[in-house]
């Protein structure tokens, strides 16, 4: 059996806040919002593409560390494709993200951004562009 994505979990001071800031960046889905029987607020989400995507608080007595944009081992980061790099960030940066890095043109053909999202996760936006000899791959 091919192993695939079950899902992104991001963790949010205002779990739904968040959910609302992505579904305005990036047209995601909200698809349920509960309280879970371990005290937090428990937001389903799906990406366009169909990518599960939950957001939720604390539990009940738990202390969540703070969020990091800034490059940094582990999970570093989720990126979505764009068309054009300089109008989604003027987009992105009036909900809130702020730019972090880029544009970067990549020797391969990609043009990627990385920017700060609510609750300081790091996303990065990635302009394929059709390059002679070049594949169009992101890092």
């Amino acid at each position: 059996m091919p192993y695939r994505i079950n899902h992104i979990h991001l963790k949010a001071s205002d779990p739904r806040k968040t959910a609302d800031w992505y579904v305005k960046a990036f047209a995601f889905k909200i698809v349920s919002d509960e309280t879970r029987v371990f005290g937090d607020r428990f937001v389903r989400c799906q990406s366009e593409d169909g990518t599960p995507v939950n957001i939720s608080g604390a539990r009940t007595n738990e202390k969540l560390g703070a969020g990091d944009a800034r490059a940094h081992h582990g999970l570093e980061h989720f990126g979505f494709d764009s068309e054009h790099l300089e109008t989604d960030i003027a987009r992105l940066e009036k909900l809130g993200a702020k730019l972090l890095e880029g544009p970067i043109q990549n020797p391969g053909g990609a043009r990627i951004a990385f920017l700060r999202a609510p609750d300081d996760c790091r996303v990065e936006l990635v302009e394929r562009r059709k390059i002679a000899g070049g594949s169009g791959s992101c890092c």
